[in-house]
């Protein structure tokens, strides 16, 4: 999927980095991500991008945890909106 590789390792780092002035910059890789992927592929890499912040959110602490609750819940939205 074109940029999805990408915005995961984009996703994973600033989980890791767990700075709230990043969640524009989170936001704007997913957003990113759906703007350049084909309609029918979109859902399935949201899912994958979801996936990954849940597994990031189970091993982390603190502010790591809560970035990775804002990813998921961003996600979420667009999920529904899909």
């Amino acid at each position: 999927m074109p940029g999805l590789a990408e915005c995961q390792s984009l996703l994973r780092l600033l989980i890791a980095r767990g700075d709230p002035k990043a969640i524009p910059l989170a936001k704007g890789a997913i957003d990113q991500f759906l703007n350049t992927a084909p309609l029918s592929m979109r859902g399935r890499g949201l899912r994958v991008l979801q996936r990954d912040a849940l597994d990031q959110h189970d091993a982390a602490v603190g502010v790591q945890r809560s970035f990775a609750e804002t990813v998921d819940a961003y996600i979420e939205h667009k999920l529904a909106e899909e």
